[in-house]
């Protein structure tokens, strides 16, 4: 059975209807602001930072973290993975 990943906030789903209806804590607009959002990248042992390529080991793990490479400006914004 396949997991589906929030790119947002790394939460593991079931199904991608499951992801759509629920809000996401770490939304760009604010927290419970939006929806989750679908990660279309494949399952894998390491993610890497689209922004500066530091490698972390969840979706999760990354987008709890401020990137010092962030387009909005030094630490004005998390993470976000590459697909």
């Amino acid at each position: 059975m396949a997991n589906y990943y929030c790119e947002y906030c790394g939460r593991k789903f079931a199904a991608i209807s499951d992801m759509t209806w629920l809000s996401c804590n770490r939304h760009p607009d604010g927290a419970n602001k939006g929806k989750h959002k679908f990660y279309e990248g494949a399952e894998k042992d390491f993610y890497f930072c689209k922004y500066c390529g530091r490698k972390f080991s969840s979706i999760s793990d990354m987008t709890w973290l401020s990137c010092n490479r962030h387009p909005n400006g030094t630490n004005k914004g998390n993470h976000a993975p590459a697909l």
